[in-house]
Order: structure tokens, then C-alpha cells, then sequence
């Protein structure tokens, strides 16, 4: 067989194999993931394994309320994860209840010694924040938000709606009744990326944000 002809017959061979071992790749690697458990952080009953201002939290009907309807909330309150995670998936059902309530789920986020707030990324929920992601008491700033009247098509007001918050290295995700809002890669690497997830009810007029069946996947 001549040069020109052996080369010809190898160059598919070597092609068709690094893709078979591309495709193998990409199936281990999603079958680590679905490999990771499935693990419960609020158990329905109590706030084992969670902190926070118990005057602004209680458990009800087998979900976390935030705040209140009764009165207006003086400040910013965060139920917070005793334990830290870094890259997982997290799901929870939620809604909102009350004219303007705002609230949120803080992810990679850490309290502030000697204060009530907590620094970090945060979910975002009500108002004109509905899925975008903000960074709590560090920049301060919308980092990346939906499409407003393609979330509002998905969205329940008043009612339960599924929030799905993915982390993985410095891409964080979120998704909002599988309509998926944001998909932002941290450009600063100088941001950590670990800390406690946290359930926020943010202070203003009488509200409350109701958080059940929250669950992890750590990667």
C-alpha cells in the first residue's frame, strides 16, 4: 500500500476513535452526576441545620416561612445553612405572598460579623427581580437577569413555582420553572466560590416568602 493510500485509510480510523472517546467522556461524566445523591436541607418539622432570626421565620404547612403579614420587616433576614457547599444543584419549590415582597435564595454566600446581612450571590425573587442574579452586599448589582415577558409566561404568582439553582467551578445557572433565566460565568477570580445557602425575606412593606422541599445535589 503506497503512502498516500495508508494515510488516507487512517485519518477516518483516528477521527471515528477520538469521537467514540469523546462520547464516552461526556457519558461518564453525566453519569458522576446522576450518581450524586439527592439530599433533603429543610425536614419539614424544625430548623435542624439552619441559623438565623427565628422571630422572622417559622415552619408551617412543611415550609419555611419568611416574615410576615401582620406588620412590615425593619430589615433584611437570611436563614442560613449551618453547613457550606461549593458546586451542586439545588431545587426548591416557593412562593411569595404580599404587595411588593421581595426575597431571594443566597448561594456561596457567608454572613457579615457583627451584622444581620450576608455577602454573596443571591437568586432573586419579586418585584422586577424575578430570576436574576444579584450580588448581596459585595457589588451590589444585578450580575445577570431573564427576559421579562418570557419569565412572566411561566411565572405563578401567589402561587408555588419551582426555583433550580445550579453551580458548578464559576458558571452558575438558574431556572425558574424550567424556564431557564440565567447562565452567568464569574469573571472575577478573585470571588470565592463556596458558603452557606441562605433564605432571605427582605425588608419593607408586610410579606412573606414561603420555601418547601428543598433539596441538594452536591457535585
Amino acid at each position: 500500500m503506497s503512502r498516500l493510500s495508508k494515510t488516507t485509510f487512517c485519518c477516518p480510523m483516528r477521527v471515528t476513535s477520538l469521537i467514540i472517546l469523546m462520547l464516552f467522556t461526556s457519558v461518564a461524566s453525566n453519569a458522576d452526576d446522576t450518581k450524586s445523591p439527592w439530599t433533603p436541607l429543610f425536614d419539614g418539622r424544625s430548623f435542624a441545620g439552619w441559623n438565623g432570626n427565628l422571630d422572622w421565620f417559622r415552619v408551617e404547612d412543611a415550609a419555611v416561612v419568611a416574615g410576615t403579614l401582620e406588620r412590615p420587616i425593619p430589615r433584611n433576614e437570611f436563614l442560613a445553612t449551618d453547613k457550606e457547599y461549593g458546586d451542586f444543584e439545588l431545587r426548591l419549590q416557593f412562593k411569595l405572598l404580599g404587595k411588593q415582597t421581595n426575597a431571594g435564595v443566597q448561594i456561596r454566600s457567608r454572613r457579615i460579623p457583627g451584622d444581620h446581612e450576608m455577602i454573596g450571590y443571591q437568586a432573586d425573587l419579586g418585584q422586577q427581580w424575578w430570576g436574576c442574579l444579584y450580588d448581596e452586599s459585595r457589588r451590589r448589582r444585578v450580575l445577570a437577569r431573564p427576559d421579562a415577558k418570557q419569565l412572566d409566561a411561566v411565572l405563578r404568582r401567589n402561587d408555588w413555582n419551582e426555583y433550580r439553582i445550579r453551580c458548578q467551578g464559576r458558571r452558575v445557572q438558574l431556572w425558574i420553572n424550567d424556564y431557564q433565566t440565567v447562565d452567568y460565568t464569574e469573571p472575577d477570580k478573585s470571588i470565592e466560590q463556596r458558603g452557606s445557602i441562605a433564605l432571605q425575606i427582605h425588608g419593607g412593606r408586610p410579606g412573606e416568602a414561603w420555601y418547601k422541599e428543598i433539596t441538594i445535589r452536591e457535585f
